[in-house]
C-alpha cells in the first residue's frame, strides 16, 4: 500500500503541474466583431397593408446537360404576398366632406411584395448537383419567386385589399362621426 501511494502522490503533483501550466499557456480564442452602420436611405412610406396571402410551391428544378448527368433539386418555397394602398397618393381633392357625409376616393390597390420566406423554406433533396449545387438551389428559388409572382397576379388579392380598406376606414370614418360614408377607388 505504501508503494502505491509513493506512485500515487507523484503522479497526482505531475498531473496538476501538467493542467497549470497547460491552462496558463494554452491559447484563449476570443473573438471581436466591429460593425459600422450608416443609414442609407430614409423614405416616407405611405402605403398601407391590407391583406398578406401565404404561399407554397413545390417546385423540381432540373439541369439537363449533354455532358454530365442531370442534376436536380425538389424544394418546397413559402412566400407571403402583400397588397396595399399607397395613402401618400391621396390628395387634397379626393376627400370630400358635406355635413355628416365624407366621400373619399382611395388611391387603387396594388400589390406591395412578394418576398419568399427563406426560414420556412426547405431544400428536400439535390440528385447529381455535386459543386453545382448551391446554383442549382439559387436558381430553383428564383423560378419560384417568378412562378408565385405571376399566381399572385392572377389571383383576387387586389379585390380582396379593397374589400379590406373599406372594412378598416368605414367603421373609422363613422366613428368620427360620419353616418354616411362613400368610398370609391381610382
Amino acid at each position: 500500500m505504501k508503494t502505491f501511494v509513493r506512485f500515487l502522490v507523484p503522479i497526482i503533483l505531475i498531473g496538476v503541474i501538467v493542467w497549470l501550466v497547460k491552462d496558463k499557456f494554452s491559447p484563449k480564442i476570443t473573438t471581436e466583431t466591429k460593425h459600422q452602420i450608416l443609414v442609407e436611405r430614409i423614405e416616407s412610406m405611405g402605403k398601407l397593408e391590407l391583406v398578406k396571402y401565404r404561399f407554397s410551391d413545390v417546385i423540381e428544378h432540373k439541369d439537363i446537360s449533354n455532358y454530365l448527368p442531370d442534376a436536380s433539386v425538389l424544394l418546397i418555397v413559402k412566400a407571403d404576398a402583400v397588397g396595399c394602398i399607397d395613402l401618400s397618393k391621396l390628395k387634397p381633392e379626393d376627400v370630400t366632406i358635406s355635413g355628416d357625409s365624407a366621400t373619399i376616393t382611395l388611391p387603387k390597390a396594388e400589390l406591395c411584395y412578394v418576398k419568399i420566406d427563406h426560414k420556412a423554406s426547405k431544400v428536400y433533396d439535390t440528385k447529381m448537383a455535386f459543386f453545382r449545387e448551391a446554383t442549382l438551389v439559387d436558381e430553383a428559388f428564383k423560378r419560384a419567386e417568378a412562378e408565385i409572382t405571376k399566381q399572385v397576379q392572377k389571383s383576387d388579392i387586389l379585390a380582396q385589399t379593397q374589400s379590406n380598406a373599406i372594412h378598416v376606414f368605414q367603421p373609422l370614418l363613422e366613428g368620427l362621426g360620419f353616418k354616411k360614408v362613400k368610398l370609391t377607388f381610382e
